[in-house]
């Protein structure tokens, strides 16, 4: 029969074994995670395949599924994977009146973001429709821009036009960042710059 010290030893083992184990999963299910993130910022989700993924982290391709059983819990750890390393702006331009103001520090932030994100941004928009999961995630993505556009008109105009909104939303857009800077070669402030005069043309018509 064991003595109590004993037991107590046994007892501490096991503790230390099973968190050894859980620590153990933690890293695995984050090396996954990350794998399948430099995959989709690389050849795209849709070109993205649970062996590439398995090869790329190092594990076999059972223990890719026994962390994550289907696409979408693969997906979502892949996201919160590459949002905690790319944080989205936080909107610190909400404190500012001045409405040239308040445009120019969102879109110079966005624009870096966009800039920052750009490989991951533009292969996810591209591959939505053919990998239905990425619609969902996308969701947030595509709301945040539509609440900035809205909050950019308003800070122009009260009551936004219907031109006013339509100019904002496009300011905002990750197509239009990458058509001004990436394929027309604009610097990032004259980018902003050229929206600005945008918004501020809209603001200043009378028809509504």
């Amino acid at each position: 029969m064991k003595s109590r010290q004993d037991r107590d030893v046994g007892a501490k083992k096991r503790r230390y074994e099973q968190r050894a184990r859980a620590e153990g999963v933690v890293r695995t299910t984050r090396r996954i995670a990350a794998a399948a993130a430099e995959l989709h910022a690389t050849v795209g989700p849709a070109a993205t395949t649970i062996s590439a993924v398995a090869a790329r982290a190092g594990v076999p391709r059972v223990t890719v599924y026994r962390h994550f059983p289907d696409e979408e819990s693969l997906f979502r750890a892949c996201q919160a994977h590459y949002l905690e390393r790319h944080p989205p702006p936080q909107p610190h331009w909400m404190g500012i009146g001045d409405p040239e103001e308040r445009t120019r520090t969102a879109l110079s932030a966005l624009y870096r973001y966009f800039d920052e994100t750009e490989d991951m941004t533009a292969n996810l928009l591209r591959d939505a429709t053919r990998v239905p999961v990425l619609q969902d995630i996308l969701r947030g993505m595509h709301a945040f821009f539509d609440w900035l556009g809205d909050d950019l008109a308003a800070a122009w105009q009260r009551r936004p036009t219907t031109t006013l909104r339509a100019i904002a939303g496009h300011a905002v857009s990750f197509s239009t960042w990458r058509s001004l800077c990436v394929e027309g070669s604009l610097r990032e402030r004259e980018a902003v710059d050229l929206m600005i005069v945008l918004l501020r043309h809209a603001a200043s018509r009378d028809d509504h």
